[in-house]
């Protein structure tokens, strides 16, 4: 079917390369030229803008997606009209045979204080049976602390935000997350939870584990020192030993970015140095 910007451009290319007038050239395609003489009023610059900063967020989102994220912001535009505008600005997700790096990299900004930031990632392992169980780790960048490893046979998202939920009753939530590109992270509901509590999330270059490096070098430590080491049983006796190795990390074992504290003490020394005129981080 052709649409009436394409019959307009169909009778411009036919005047200009017959010389012929628009009453012959209408005349003999069969086009009204009403549609022709017709100038459209809409402005899209504005949905354009905002489409196009979109797509740098979620450079793997359709048109779709888009429109939800216009809508829950509070912009009432049609679905349609998204859709036109959005591949007029060219921003179709194209099919990908290999992977490739979607974004440009943006650099980390600097951690003041505890809360600035964590980072979030999951871990695999298997229980005797053979059965995999799934490890979700959660670190705070500044201060090394680990919240929460959570345990169980399926981590999706909604259960994903509820254990955060449950973190945010005793540890207020960070200003941002960092994670990878997963389903968990980058499905709809982790980024409507995210937007309600004003969760910033940073999601990584696909393939590049190494921006993510705070909760990576974590997870080698959690191999090394708990995964490897222990034969669980079940479920629950997992559960067990992975939190007692959490509450160990956290208050008894020192980490040499920390100047060899653990990560408890060098956050109680922060809150601290807060309230003293000198930082002792400034040495």
């Amino acid at each position: 079917m052709v649409t009436p910007e394409q019959r307009r451009t169909a009778v411009t290319d036919a005047m200009q390369t017959a010389g012929l007038s628009e009453r012959r050239v209408c005349r003999f395609t069969g086009f009204a030229r009403s549609t022709q003489r017709y100038q459209p009023q809409r402005d899209d610059r504005a949905l354009r803008e905002q489409l196009e900063a979109l797509a740098v967020i979620r450079p793997r989102w359709g048109y779709r997606r888009l429109h939800w994220l216009l809508v829950r912001d509070g912009e009432r535009v049609n679905r349609k009209r998204v859709q036109r505008v959005y591949r007029a600005a060219g921003l179709q997700v194209r099919r990908r045979r290999r992977k490739r790096i979607s974004i440009t990299r943006r650099p980390m900004l600097p951690l003041h204080a505890p809360g600035d930031r964590w980072s979030i990632d999951f871990v695999h392992d298997t229980l005797a049976d053979g059965r995999v169980i799934r490890l979700l780790t959660v670190v705070d960048d500044f201060a090394r602390v680990c919240p929460l490893i959570a345990v169980d046979f399926a981590l999706p998202a909604p259960h994903v935000t509820a254990l955060l939920d449950r973190v945010a009753e005793r540890t207020p939530l960070p200003r941002r997350i960092v994670c990878d590109n997963g389903t968990e992270f980058t499905s709809q509901a982790f980024d409507q939870w995210a937007h309600a509590r004003g969760v910033e999330l940073q999601f990584i270059r696909p393939g590049k584990p190494v921006e993510n490096c705070y909760v990576e070098s974590f997870n080698g430590r959690l191999r090394d020192e708990c995964l490897n080491e222990s034969w669980f049983v079940n479920l629950a006796h997992a559960r067990r030993t992975v939190e007692a190795w959490r509450v160990e990390y956290n208050v008894a074992r020192p980490h040499g970015g920390l100047r060899w504290l653990t990560p408890g003490e060098f956050a109680e020394s922060y809150r601290l140095s807060t309230t003293s005129t000198s930082n002792p981080y400034d040495r």
